[in-house]
């Protein structure tokens, strides 16, 4: 059996079974797309505040070199100018930080939504497991990481020499340029370099979330016998819930039987139905059906009647009615007061010329 599961996992998940999953941390993630964020992040930064960033830079630098070469250095003011180099530094490298992490975020906020597993953070055994861990490294999916990783930077060690290149030519022009124009030459290849990588990552990100989600996937897949299980625990076994059903009928059945006796009239159809009632004037504000049956049941709740000399009138018609439309333990509608009332009126005589001759 455990040797076909791969062969039987043939059914989709349930939804059950991908939000157990998903609760222990268990989703479709590729590190790819979120590496890939991060360089979109970088590059839109560096397009955009890559010339302010280099100015503060330059700035920097030049406040640490008045700073250094204006007083004999001593070890406070050594200290003083790396700590300010530090602050500056921060405050340059800050919003680029800043956009970094967005980046991340929305790099896995993208792929799986929001999601916190303290599961995930659990040790495991099997993860700090040597015999684990060397099937880890020699397995299927370690070999397509390998691969993958082998990929990327054969494509971007192609692409970056494709495009430096192409500017070996104007190298040899840089001699006579200020350092400025040189800061900005270098900036533009490493920018040209970036956007291309950028391009070249992207299509692998969509790649390789494209496998990790069928991975993902086929991971999540079931068997039959699985998915009959989990039916049984969320819906019930459907023989054990026949079978409470059944039960429950029948503890209705005695509870309504034992109510026979208390009974003040039992009105029969002759023989097919038969309806018991209880009027308790000071408790009650109508009429209650306390019992009713049809055939087996009409004759057990009859000769229970006559065990416990309960009167039994025959009336055809509104036997018919109360068992049609009043359910047991529920009151006689308003339309009936009158013929109920005419029967128990009746009762009620019988029993006072019974009593008193």
């Amino acid at each position: 059996m455990a040797e076909n599961d791969d062969q039987e996992r043939t059914e989709q998940a349930t939804s059950k079974r991908r939000e157990e999953a998903r609760e222990k941390g268990q989703i479709a993630r590729s590190q790819e797309v979120v590496s890939v964020s991060i360089l979109v992040a970088g590059l839109i930064f560096f397009y955009f505040g890559g010339p302010g960033m280099l100015a503060k830079t330059l700035d920097l630098m030049a406040w640490v070199l008045r700073r250094a070469g204006g007083a004999d250095l001593t070890a406070d003011s050594a200290g003083m100018i790396l700590t300010g180099c530090i602050f500056k530094g921060f405050g340059i490298l800050f919003p680029l930080i800043i956009a970094v992490l967005i980046a991340a975020v929305l790099g896995n906020v993208l792929q799986f939504g929001f999601l916190f597993s303290s599961e995930s953070l659990q040790p495991k055994i099997e993860k700090i497991s040597p015999a684990k861990g060397f099937k880890r490294l020699f397995s299927v999916r370690s070999l397509a990481e390998l691969l993958k990783g082998v990929l990327k930077v054969c494509v971007i060690s192609s692409v970056a020499y494709l495009i430096i290149s192409r500017e070996f030519g104007n190298l040899s022009l840089l001699v006579d340029q200020p350092t400025w124009g040189t800061f900005a030459y270098m900036g533009g290849i490493c920018f040209k370099i970036l956007l291309a990588m950028t391009v070249v990552l992207v299509f692998l990100a969509a790649l390789d979330y494209a496998y990790q989600r069928w991975e993902y996937e086929k991971s999540l897949r079931m068997t039959k016998q699985e998915i009959k299980d989990e039916f049984k625990n969320t819906e019930g076994d459907p023989l054990i819930k026949a079978r409470i059903r059944r039960i429950q009928r029948e503890m209705a059945h005695r509870r309504m039987m034992a109510e026979v006796p208390k009974a003040d009239v039992v009105i029969t159809n002759p023989t097919h139905l038969a309806v018991a009632i209880k009027y308790s004037p000071d408790k009650m504000a109508a009429p209650v059906v306390v019992a009713k049956g049809a055939d087996f049941i009409a004759e057990k709740i009859r000769n229970i009647a006559v065990e416990n000399d309960v009167p039994i009138i025959e009336d055809k018609p509104l036997a018919q009615v109360l068992y049609k439309i009043v359910k047991v333990n529920a009151m006689v509608p308003e339309s009936l007061y009158k013929a109920v009332a005419e029967v128990l009126a009746f009762v009620y005589e019988q029993k006072r010329v019974k009593i008193f001759g």
